[in-house]
């Protein structure tokens, strides 16, 4: 799955995230901080970041704040060339930033953003996809709207018939499943066009009705005898699977989880480091640090068990970069494997 030169595409919705501060609460705030982020939008920064040659596609309203949000993404070295404009809403999430044994929460005002009201006639996917190596898309994507989840059905087909490499992680986003199908109706068709999947027991489970029981992740990892009945299952369902990777979250609270992962690929397994972060700035975006660093590393390395600690060690650090993006270099990536190796921590 190395490729010389990838091109990336990645397709979904960037919004406005206001978040407080201090660790205020919603109902105690009389200002909020403004970033920008989306689960395809912050994949595609992170794959930049690292130096590859991404496009992010998605439709935002024509106004100052989305001129901000892709002056942004520029700066990253993000390609918005395709970016297409309509609609009169951005969409937005609040964030309850939480501490200690308070979670933080998330309010979204996303319907009937520019996004959510996407039509198929509005991205021409032959002139997307020119030049394309690998397309990514999110189960946020197809959560938003109906609308929102014809155009991701069709950009798949798109990439399909172009012999693209695609790639899916299962963001399960409940608040959002609102417009009358749910998950398990909707993305399964559209999992079965993915060669790389991404997701965890309880995304598999929900969204795909796949049997699949909680695991927990201690220090000592995973077993492999504890998740390989479910990816058996997965790969007869989805024949056009060819690596799956596994994530595992253990939350102590809001200042201390474990991370660590699996990759299937045929008929081998490779299993990271188990990370254990300590003094959280900022969860939002972990997950897509992750599929953004083990996208990189299967374009880049001819091992998958490097590209799973890559990701592994990318979203490890980006609990310390306030905002969705993950902004670390590759050479701060590799130290934080090499560290991990040593210590098991990576702080």
């Amino acid at each position: 799955m190395n490729t010389k030169h990838p091109k990336i595409i990645t397709f979904g919705e960037i919004m406005m995230r206001l978040s407080t501060s201090n660790h205020y609460r919603l109902s105690q705030i009389t200002s909020l901080d403004v970033n920008y982020g989306g689960s395809e939008a912050n994949v595609a920064v992170s794959l930049a970041n690292f130096g590859v040659d991404v496009s992010f596609v998605s439709r935002i309203p024509e106004n100052e704040l989305s001129g901000s949000i892709v002056q942004i993404l520029k700066k990253l070295n993000v390609n918005v060339s395709q970016m297409v404009y309509g609609g009169d809403r951005l969409g937005t999430y609040y964030l309850e930033v939480g501490v200690s044994n308070r979670n933080s929460k998330v309010i979204y005002d996303r319907k009937y953003s520019s996004f959510y009201e996407i039509e198929e006639e509005h991205i021409d996917w032959d002139e997307v996809f020119k030049n394309a190596t690998w397309f990514h898309w999110s189960g946020v994507t197809p959560a938003i709207s109906m609308n929102a989840a014809r155009v991701c059905r069709r950009a798949i087909l798109e990439a399909s018939k172009k012999g693209l490499t695609i790639s899916t992680d299962l963001n399960m986003r409940h608040k959002l499943w609102n417009w009358g199908k749910l998950p398990s109706q909707v993305m399964p068709e559209l999992v079965a066009y993915t060669h790389v999947l991404f997701g965890d027991m309880a995304a598999f489970k929900t969204m795909l009705e796949l049997p699949a029981n909680y695991v927990e992740l201690t220090t000592e990892g995973i077993e492999v005898h504890q998740t390989s009945d479910t990816i058996t299952k997965l790969k007869a369902r989805f024949p056009k699977l060819e690596k799956i990777i596994l994530s595992f979250r253990n939350t102590e609270n809001t200042n201390e989880n474990l991370y660590a992962a699996q990759l299937f690929s045929d008929d081998h397994v490779s299993q990271s480091s188990v990370y254990k972060i300590t003094n959280i700035v900022d969860r939002i975006g972990t997950g897509d640090a992750f599929v953004g660093g083990v996208i990189y590393g299967l374009n880049s390395f001819d091992d998958d068990a490097k590209s799973l600690e890559f990701g592994v060690a990318a979203a490890s650090l980006k609990h310390s970069i306030r905002g969705d993006f993950n902004l670390v270099t590759k050479e701060e990536v590799f130290q934080s494997m090499n560290t991990n190796k040593r210590t098991n921590v990576s702080r």
